[in-house]
């Protein structure tokens, strides 16, 4: 890939999202219907994929006080605005909220498990009167592919976007590239990632002054002021990345910058790197390339792996952030490669069940991994190529995992579903 080319799909990765991408898209589909009527919907029928509902289930709607599709359903058809994507929701009022409230408990939403293998897939049917409009979305948190009115198509996509290509064969993107490109490009072109940690941040901060969720980062920060933890790059980190995600996890009114359809990925390839950067006090330039990057280590990760999988996105993003810590305290290129190596030989077992305030837990998990892998590979130290899936290769250890992620843990999603909704 050209520079250039680099930088497209850097922007339209990295982009700013309010709550969980996966409600949020569901509340985007339902924002999108009930524009098409004209008129609130007297009734909604949602069907989705497995793991939209794995990852609707029990994470906070922003402002709601509530979790779930359904109240993400409801608020997005009254109070949602399509035209802002998945920061759809930025501009509800209260009143929205109490009558997307009792849309809910007069059951006019209804929620089902679409049977479809897709990972990603939204149908929203929007019904008033004699009129309905419906809704599909695919592949991609805010990639509308279908919008109809009383069966008339009014928008359409027949073939699949450039911007939905899962194949990283056709974008030619590797690591070694990921690193020339970090390198020589003019810097403001990439300065929005910066804005982007610098909008996560404040979104932690807002988390450690006050509480939301587990309240992993405010306790983490509480411990390193009673003396438990050390008052240490990797206990800093670990706490503004945590509490970012307990904020973003329990709804909090606050948009993050996201990193491959994923809020808490977003969070957590750029926090522990913006982190370790004000503790190093590195120049702006320096951290900047590092966040570059991060992000497109995960990017790249993600290109293989598919917008949701049975695979914790942490694994992905923690990674990308071991990569852009390795090249804040002096890495090379091997070096990068080895902190890839470490993080995929350490966590790639962690699995994803599901959106939910404990996130945060395995966001900081995520953190002091990325951590230990960066200080392993600065000394040179890699995991070896006899250890599980790691190759010789690190392109090659990378599609290990994502093999692993798809096929090896195929069943997975179904059986943690399954589990979520009998309990």
């Amino acid at each position: 890939m050209t520079n250039q080319e680099i930088l497209k799909l850097l922007k339209r990765e990295v982009v700013p999202a309010l709550g969980c991408t996966e409600p949020i898209a569901v509340a985007l589909a339902a924002a999108k219907a009930s524009e098409e009527l004209k008129n609130r919907p007297e009734s909604v029928e949602v069907y989705v994929s497995a793991n939209i509902l794995k990852n609707g289930m029990g994470v906070g709607v922003p402002g709601t006080g509530m979790t779930g599709l359904y109240i993400a359903t409801a608020l997005g058809c009254i109070g949602g605005k399509s035209e802002k994507e998945l920061e759809v929701l930025s501009d509800v009022t209260q009143q929205d909220v109490e009558d997307a409230k009792k849309m809910v408990k007069d059951n006019k939403i209804k929620v089902n498990l679409k049977d479809i293998k897709e990972k990603l897939y939204i149908e929203v049917i929007a019904k008033e009167n004699d009129n309905y409009a419906k809704v599909v979305i695919r592949k991609q948190h805010s990639n509308i592919v279908l919008v109809e009115f009383n069966d008339k198509v009014i928008y359409k996509i027949d073939e699949e976007p450039e911007n939905v290509k899962a194949d990283n064969s056709k974008l030619k993107l590797t690591v070694d590239e990921i690193y020339n490109f970090a390198l020589s490009v003019d810097i403001e072109d990439v300065k929005f990632l910066l804005d982007g940690a610098k909008m996560n941040k404040d979104l932690a901060d807002e988390a450690l002054n006050n509480n939301y969720g587990l309240q992993v980062g405010k306790t983490i920060l509480k411990g390193i002021e009673s003396g438990f933890y050390s008052d240490d790059i990797q206990s800093y980190a670990k706490a503004l990345t945590a509490a970012a995600a307990d904020a973003r996890m329990s709804g909090c009114m606050h948009a993050v910058m996201s990193n491959s359809g994923s809020g808490n990925q977003g969070i957590t390839v750029s926090l522990p790197v913006y982190a370790v950067a004000l503790k190093l006090n590195a120049d702006e330039e320096k951290t900047i390339r590092a966040l570059t990057i991060s992000n497109l280590i995960a990017i790249h990760i993600k290109t293989y792996l598919g917008r949701l999988s049975a695979l914790c996105g942490c694994v992905v993003a923690s990674t990308g952030s071991s990569c852009g810590i390795t090249y804040l305290l002096g890495g090379e290129l091997k070096n990068i490669k080895y902190s890839i190596k470490n993080m995929i030989g350490d966590i790639s077992g962690m699995v994803c069940d599901g959106a939910k305030c404990g996130c945060a837990l395995k966001v900081s998990t995520g953190v002091s991994s990325a951590i230990q892998s960066a200080m392993l590979a600065i000394n040179d130290i890699e995991i070896s190529y006899h250890d599980g899936i790691v190759d010789d290769d690190v392109e090659n250890t990378i599609k290990n995992l994502c093999m692993l992620g798809i096929e090896g843990m195929n069943n997975a999603d179904k059986v943690m579903l399954d589990i979520m909704v009998s309990k």
